[in-house]
């Protein structure tokens, strides 16, 4: 743990973000270091990503599986944003351990609810902090659903690393801006410019520390909407279907639209009926029994469905009025979300060793085993 290291984790970059002329930074770090393709965990969303990469591992053992949560026992559901979910230890938790100094910096004010205990310096966009803004010698952010959000805490990470230099630093943006802007529209590349901007000065204060630039998942463009749970209502069945992207933004998406879903059987004696049903959808890509995603997707029994259900490249499933909706929209949950970049410059492993967005993490908590055998 010598080295200070900083993971910036670009909410919903796919990489055809990275593939129009402005991330130059990026570029040059890359080539630095390496740009290559990984892997997010299953689910591809943004509380399962975040879980996988501060604890450098899968979802089978830090117990996350979602934005939001069904207690089939008690049918309790709501939102995953704040303390309980999490069963693993994090990279924070691992530094603070250490007397090193730590930082958590994100937009979306639920990562800091969710992950942000044992953190020296901890700042949301959605819940600033006024002190340590003025620390920052900063104004008070924007609104979080904007692109100007994203600059802000780049901005603020920058000043941060300049005034008080932390061992390691964790910061995220909000995926406004990919849910509503495809890659080559002008404000999506004004976005990823403003990002890059600040990526180099970072570099350019501290060209020593690890950098890794990640994503927690990748974004698509989806044509067709389906409400699963009104289809399974009116086949007769007793189900309930749960949405894992679903949370509080919806400006990403108005109809909590993600491409995964959780089926709980209500009667466990109709889950073969149940199961064989579901594979009539010609919307459906792939069903996982509740086995198979342990196994498969590593994904922990006790907090998924019955089944856990992707929609093929053009669906996505959601909260509608009706049965279907044919609209265009961008989102993300499934495999076709699965592929983001990761770049990094004084990497402490070779390339070819990075396969999924959580290794940066893993290797870290394996080199800080090591040193406190030693």
């Amino acid at each position: 743990m010598s080295k200070k290291a900083i993971v910036i984790v670009i909410d919903g970059c796919a990489h055809e973000y990275l593939q129009q002329g402005v991330t130059t930074n990026i570029n040059k770090l890359g080539e630095r270091g390496f740009f290559k393709n990984v892997k997010s965990a299953l689910p591809s969303v943004t509380n399962v990503n975040h879980a996988t990469i501060l604890t450098g591992s899968l979802p089978i053992e830090h117990q996350v599986t979602g934005n939001y949560f069904y207690n089939p026992e008690t049918g309790e559901q709501g939102f995953i944003e704040g303390k309980g979910f999490l069963d693993k230890e994090t990279i924070l938790d691992a530094y603070t351990k250490e007397g090193k100094s730590t930082a958590l910096l994100v937009v979306k004010g639920k990562v800091l609810q969710v992950f942000g205990d044992n953190v020296s310096f901890r700042l949301s966009v959605e819940h600033p902090d006024e002190n340590l803004v003025r620390h920052l010698d900063m104004e008070m952010p924007p609104y979080v659903a904007t692109p100007e959000a994203n600059g802000w805490i780049m901005e603020a990470c920058y000043n941060l690393i300049r005034k008080d230099n932390p061992d390691f630093i964790y910061c995220t943006t909000n995926d406004y801006t990919m849910h509503n802007y495809n890659p080559d529209h002008e404000v999506a590349k004004k976005q990823m410019e403003s990002i890059d901007h600040w990526i180099g000065k970072i570099y350019e204060l501290d060209p020593e520390r690890e950098i890794y630039i990640t994503a927690d998942h990748g974004m698509t463009t989806k044509t067709t909407l389906i409400d699963l749970q009104k289809k399974m209502d009116h086949s007769s069945f007793d189900t309930v279907c749960m949405l894992p992207l679903k949370d509080r933004y919806l400006e990403n998406h108005i109809y909590q639209e993600g491409c995964a879903v959780y089926v709980y059987a209500k009667n466990q004696k109709e889950k073969d009926a149940i199961y064989n049903h579901l594979k009539s959808y010609s919307f459906i890509e792939s069903i996982y029994t509740r086995e198979e995603a342990v196994d498969q997707l590593s994904l922990p029994g006790n907090r998924i469905g019955d089944f856990v259900v992707f929609g093929t490249k053009e669906v996505a499933f959601g909260e509608l009025e009706d049965e279907e909706l044919a609209v265009t929209v961008r989102t993300h949950g499934s495999k076709f979300e699965q592929d983001i970049p990761l770049i990094a410059v004084n990497a402490r492993r070779d390339d070819f060793e990075y396969e999924r967005n959580f290794d940066v993490i893993r290797f870290m908590l394996e080199d800080l085993k090591v040193n406190l055998v030693k």
